[in-house]
């Protein structure tokens, strides 16, 4: 690296095609990284939705042992397709020849790629299904936040990756704008849970750690590899985990009905089409996720996949129909100016007739986009995204003056008709 720098010194052209070459791959990193968040927030609605099939639906909410069966056959189903899709990438790309010249490559390479698969498999996919399962898909969103901390925290004990103050308040801002963003509906998850939550809340905690030392281990692989192909070795030790190692023993040792699990999973087309919809998204995640650590680092590479909770926000709003809980916030305004209103009157206006609609999705849209873009300028240290973040944000704080602005006006006019607002 010295000797680098000392002939870009001395030669300004090379200098500036370096500044160039770097520059490329930061933004490449940071792109890899966006559609890892992408995908990972869209992966979430495959994921929920499998618990509702057959043969998982028919699994009682207090059959503690069945369920963690059928959670590790969905992961170990889920595994294959992944590996099926990242096959047709490779195909695609080439690079079929690399993934086995780096799987045979066992005491160098594959076997960080085989921890990675241990870390990310039985420890944080299985986790999080299990969270979804035992708790609901809003709390393991939210205990799957703090994954980039734990990664930036290995890497910088492995590594020595520099953690700047700019990223650290960019993963610290990500974290909480999504802890803000679930609240309400992680309350809710957790005052009607069963009596088996501690698996889920388990879960979500093995979710979190398995995702973090999986970047870190990973990256050690990565230095000498194809990220493509390493992340095909990756799934190819899970798969064989599940396969040969964990299935088998529950089947052989325990009385669970392992092989009528996977026969009514596979025989379910319902099933298989969330498993299938699900693997799409976590394989091309995947390959985002790993391509982002050799360009950025694996701090900033998991920073910026946390969006994924942004858009798994979005994904629920756009196949659910349904607003997220947190907007219950917004509608404190009309319902305190409805008993403003109210005074002296026997019918008092009703907190919808005092709300403006429009304005409150408009605060919405640009809260959450400021969110996201914030996050992301201070991992990415770009001046230009600050600024647009905080013009968004100051077009969501206009659009809230404006319903409260209106709130007001309806609570003034109501007061002044008797408590009825004019049609």
């Amino acid at each position: 690296m010295t000797t680098i720098a000392s002939h870009a010194s001395a030669h300004p052209e090379l200098a500036a095609a370096l500044h160039r070459h770097y520059a490329r791959n930061k933004r490449w990193g940071f792109i890899w990284a966006l559609w890892t968040a992408i995908l990972w927030g869209a992966w979430y609605i495959p994921g929920t939705a499998l618990w509702y099939e057959k043969p998982y639906v028919d699994i009682p909410a207090d059959a503690m042992a069945l369920r963690l069966a059928g959670t590790a056959v969905m992961t170990w189903v889920h595994a294959i397709m992944v590996f099926f899709f990242l096959l047709v990438w490779l195909a695609v790309l080439g690079k079929v020849r690399d993934y086995g010249r780096t799987l045979v490559r066992f005491r160098r390479i594959s076997k960080w790629y085989a921890l990675a698969s241990l870390c990310g498999g039985p420890m944080a996919i299985f986790g999080s299904y299990m969270a979804m399962g035992f708790v609901g898909p809003v709390f393991a969103a939210v205990t799957s936040l703090f994954y980039p901390v734990i990664g930036a925290v290995m890497a910088r004990l492995w590594y020595k990756e520099k953690i700047t103050g700019r990223v650290a308040l960019g993963m610290a801002i990500i974290i909480m704008g999504g802890v803000v963003i679930y609240g309400p509906g992680l309350f809710g998850e957790l005052g009607t849970s069963g009596h088996h939550a501690w698996l889920g809340y388990l879960g979500g905690a093995m979710s979190a750690l398995g995702w973090g030392l999986e970047g870190a281990v990973a990256a050690r692989a990565m230095d000498v590899s194809d990220p493509d192909a390493g992340i095909q070795c990756r799934f190819t030790f899970e798969v064989m985990f599940w396969g040969l190692l964990i299935l088998p023993f529950l089947a052989v040792f325990t009385e669970l009905p392992v092989a009528s699990l996977v026969s009514g999973t596979l025989s379910d087309g319902r099933a298989m089409q969330w498993i299938i919809l699900a693997a799409a998204c976590h394989a091309y995640c995947y390959t985002a996720f790993y391509k982002s650590f050799t360009l950025i680092g694996v701090s900033r590479g998991e920073a910026i996949g946390n969006l994924y909770a942004i858009f798994a926000l979005l994904f629920i709003a756009l196949f659910t129909l349904q607003m997220p809980q947190w907007r219950i916030l917004q509608r404190i305004v009309p319902f305190l100016a409805s008993m403003h209103a109210a005074k002296g009157r026997r019918l008092p206006p009703t907190p919808s007739s005092l709300t403006a609609e429009a304005p409150l999705v408009w605060h919405y849209r640009c809260h959450v986009t400021a969110l996201a873009l914030l996050g992301a300028a201070i991992v990415a240290d770009a001046g230009a995204l600050v600024a647009i973040a905080a013009l968004v944000g100051l077009a969501g704080a206009l659009a809230y003056g404006v319903f409260f602005a209106i709130a007001v006006a309806r609570m003034a006019r109501a007061a002044i008709d008797g408590g009825r607002p004019k049609s």
